[in-house]
Parts: C-alpha cells; structure tokens; sequence
C-alpha cells in the first residue's frame, strides 16, 4: 500500500507546486538581482503577487533598525545581515491568509481555493504510528532525498561574487529534501570576512538566542508543507520522537530510521533505506579554507553511532524530570541572551544550561544538544545535522515542548526581545534564509494558531481517538478503493446467480404445471400460485 501511495504521489507532482523555501527560481536570475525585486507573477491570474486578485502586493521590504549585541561586530559583510536587503528590497507581501513567494498559497493552517478553511492537523508519536504509517513516512523521506524542487534553487556564491548587476548568478539546483539541509547550514555558517580561512565563527541566526524556537517553528512547518504538496497527502504531518527518559536510539532500527551497519559502527545499516544517501553540507572547515559557501553537492554516507559518544559531555539523554524542571522556568531569556543566560527558558531547553538548576554551563550539552551529540555523527554537527531524518523527529518533540511552555506562562509578545540580541534573533528581524519573509516574533505564540496540535497534549479523549484509533481509519481510507472495487464485483456477480437461479426455477416450475392435470391434485409449490413474482423476489433474495 506504501508503494502505491508513493506512486500515486509521483503523478501528482506532476501538476502540484510549492511554495516555500529558499530563493524562488523566478528571482534567481540576473534581472531580478540587477533591479533587486523578487515578486514573482501568480499563474492564478497571470499579475505580479496575485494583485488582481487582491492576493498580494509587490512592495518595498522595511527591516528592523533595532540594535543587535556586541557578538557580531560587523557591518554590510555578510548578506544575511538585514536579511533580505542583500538581495532583494521588494517582495510580495500577501494579503489575509495567502501566502507564499508569489501570494499563490495559504498561511500555515489555511487550505482551500480563497484560503478560508481552517483546519488542524495532529503531530503524533513516531513510534506509537502503525507499521504502514511509519513506513510511508520513511517513503516521503526517500522520495523528498530524490526529487529536484521545481520552485526553489540555493545560493552557491555571495551576492558580490554575482556582480553588482546580477550579471554572474550562482544558483544550483537542490533536492526537496537537501533544500531544508542547506537552509539549516545556511543560517549557521561563520561569516566570510574575505580571504582562505578568514571568518568570524561566533554568529548564528537560529541558534544560541532568542530566535531558536520559532525559527524551527516555521522550519518544520514549512517542510512539513513541501512534503504534503510533493505528495498531495495532505494529512501528512511530522511525527515526534518522545525520548524522555530513554537509555538508547529506540528509532535506529532497519525498519524505522536506520540501524547500525555490522561493517562499521559508524554507518547506517544496508537494511535500511537510509544507507545510500549522500550527506551536503557538511564540511565547514573546508568551505572556510576556500572562502566559499557550500556547493550542495554529495560529500559521502551518513554517519551515526550513537551512544558511543564523550561521556563526559552528555552524561544521559534528557529525562521527564530535566523537560519538567525547564517548562517550568517562567522567563523566556535573560541577560546577554545567548549562551550564557541564566534561567532563561530558551537557554535551558537548547542545552546550554543545567535541566537541574537553569544556571548556563560549560563544556557540557543538555537537553536539545544531548540528543544531537548522543548521535555521535553527521548529526552532531550544527550546520550539517539536518541531514540526518532522525533531525525531523528530534525538532519536532522539541517543539512540543516550547508549546507546553508557551501555554502554562502565555507570554505577551513583550517578552520576546525586541533589541540587543544577537544579530538575527531581534522580534522584528526577518527570518534567515526564508521567502517569503517571516518575522521572529510572529512566532512567539501557540501552535493551533498555526495549524497543528501535538497528541501527547490532547485531552485523554481526544488523544485516545488520535493515537488509537485515526490509524486504522487512515488506513481504511487507504483500501475503500479496493473494498468498493470487491463489492461492485460482488455484486455483479450476485446478479449472475440470481438471474439464473430465477429462471431455473420459473422453467422449472412451469414444466410442473404442465404435467398437473387437476387442480383437486397433489398440492404444488408456493411458486405455482398467483403470487409467483413476489415469491420469486422473496426467494432471490434469501439466495
């Protein structure tokens, strides 16, 4: 049934489009650098944003002027300074819930032709999914690893690198899922300041501060949403994987995420599908040495062992207690709003800072970072960790737990840092690399305006209908083709004998009749007498 579903989905691509991502293949071309302007024409009414349609605008784009900390003490270096400006200064600003890169979408959690339904879908438990969900699932994953995005490409060179009129454009083409690889890289490079190995590492626009979590709140939406338009499923949601209190990887299995290879620890397992990719991104060093970004090209298997990894640095793996203890910290960030901060609720949860007391650490990783260092591979390194599915599973329970935060302190938006964060993670600064544009602090707030709920926080009713029983309904849905299919055929059939039998037993009856030569004679059958028709369906209908 997975096969089917998979090949079903292919012909779908064929007439399906997306719309999120990095740059938008209409802006990655000469003119659109040359004059600056990515606001791309919508096929639905053949006008720029879907203006027409009253869709969407082409307009300037206003960026925050707030200052950002002392961590980055650069200027007009790096192109995601101020992001978009290095490229583009007018984009499609949608209007009421379109969205999109040409306004031809919905908002998060908005479907239909006007955008008007809203509808929420239900993030669940990877291992508490049925033995078809999980492989389907691990189906889209391969499928996304194998498919260009026809509506995005990457940059492979800085925006001087292209000339000041756009004349030498350096884009490349990308799979969908290496697409959200090299965003996750792209947003945590080091800073190129010019010449082999001249960079400035302490910068990252979606880690280390405020923006952490709603970066990675639109991260998975978005990719959430290329995979439902890459497959036209569109109940397909991202599942968790709840590793509270868990002694090893329960999802590096053959049959879920990949085991260990019995020819190297090191690998993934030949039983598993995951076997054959080919990892991006993942030499920064290299990168550096040559004052370049990251082509997007294959760079080897992937790697993971996990558990054998510096005891010292990831003493366990997050437990209940250690996710309680840090849900309960009221304040969102607190003092120079990175690393450092002591009893910030971000802080803590990233893994900076002790689950058993809020206070900043050093040479230790907690929470988030645990599980990215218990990996002990291509997951253990910020900018190429993406790469690893088991990163999709991981970010999404992290998720669920700033959603169980967000709703026991419901936080005004005052509490998230308008100024003084690091560059990047202000309330007002644009989301790196996303187009559309997304501001940090629009994300600051509960997912069911977003779309989604997570199972585990349901009511017991509620989520014993999601976790129990939705899975043999989706998979009835899956086979009521075949079950009508059967019952037409059935039918058909059933007709067949009917008839046959009716006629065997009219010409039957009537050779009888024939042979009666006194109506004071032996009694005949009901079907002898003057309701004959109705016996006659009476019976067919018994057979």
């Amino acid at each position: 049934m997975v096969l089917l579903g998979v090949l079903g989905s292919l012909l779908q691509m064929l007439f399906l489009r997306s719309c999120v991502g990095q740059f938008p293949r209409p802006c990655a071309n000469t003119e659109a650098l040359r004059t600056k302007q990515c606001c791309p024409v919508w096929e639905g009414d053949g006008s720029a944003c879907g203006a027409t349609s009253g869709r969407g605008f082409c307009q300037d784009v206003t960026v925050s002027e707030e200052p950002h900390g002392p961590q980055y003490p650069h200027t007009g270096i790096d192109d995601r300074e101020r992001w978009p400006l290095a490229f583009y200064n007018r984009t499609c600003q949608c209007a009421g819930n379109y969205g999109g890169f040409d306004c031809g979408e919905c908002r998060f959690g908005y479907f239909g032709p006007g955008c008007a339904e809203q509808r929420e879908s239900v993030r669940r438990n990877f291992l508490s999914l049925s033995v078809a969900e999980q492989q389907r699932f691990i189906a889209y994953l391969n499928l996304a690893k194998n498919t260009v995005t026809a509506d995005y490409v990457i940059v492979t060179g800085t925006r001087a690198e292209m000339g000041t009129n756009g004349e030498n454009p350096m884009f490349s083409d990308v799979s969908v899922y290496d697409l959200f690889v090299w965003m996750h890289y792209y947003v945590s490079r080091d800073t190129l300041l010019g010449g082999p190995g001249n960079v400035w590492p302490d910068i990252d626009f979606a880690h280390e501060s405020a923006a952490f979590l709603p970066w990675h709140r639109v991260y998975l939406l978005h990719w959430e949403h290329e995979i439902r338009k890459m497959t036209g499923d569109f109940n397909f949601t991202i599942p968790y994987w709840d590793w509270r209190d868990a002694t090893d990887c329960t999802v590096c299995t053959d049959n879920l995420m990949g085991g260990r290879s019995p020819l190297n620890p090191n690998l993934i397992s030949p039983g598993s599908v995951f076997s054959s990719w080919k990892v991006i991104c993942t030499q920064p060093e290299e990168y550096n040495s040559r004052a370049a970004l990251c082509p997007g090209t294959g760079e080897g298997p992937l790697l993971r062992n996990p558990g054998n990894h510096d005891p010292n640095r990831v003493r366990h793996l997050p437990t209940s207690a250690d996710v309680d203890f840090v849900v309960g910290i009221e304040t969102y960030e607190t003092g120079a709003m990175d690393r450092q901060a002591n009893m910030s609720f971000r802080n803590s949860l990233e893994g900076f800072a002790s689950p058993e007391t809020g206070m900043a650490i050093t040479g230790q990783s907690t929470m988030h970072n645990a599980l990215h260092v218990f990996m002990n591979g291509t997951m253990s390194s910020v900018q190429g960790s993406a790469n690893d599915p088991i990163f999709l599973l991981h970010h999404t329970f992290i998720d669920s737990i700033y959603e169980q935060w967000l709703r026991r302190h419901t936080p005004p938006r005052s509490r998230y840092p308008t100024a003084n964060a690091p560059i990047g993670h202000n309330d007002g600064y644009y989301m790196v690399p996303f187009l559309p544009l997304y501001r940090n602090g629009d994300y600051f707030l509960g997912n069911k305006v977003l779309g989604y709920e997570y199972s585990y926080l349901l009511d017991p009713g509620t989520r014993f209908v999601q976790e129990f029983l939705t899975p043999y309904m989706q998979e009835a849905q899956l086979i009521w083709q075949w079950l009508l299919g059967a019952g037409l055929i059935g039918a058909i059939l059933a007709g067949i004998v009917m008839t046959t039998g009716a006629l065997f037993v009219r010409r039957r009856s009537q050779n009888r009749k024939m042979k009666s030569t006194s109506s004071f004679g032996e009694r005949q059958p009901l079907l002898h007498s003057s309701s004959e028709e109705g016996s006659g369906t009476s019976y067919q209908t018994t057979l």
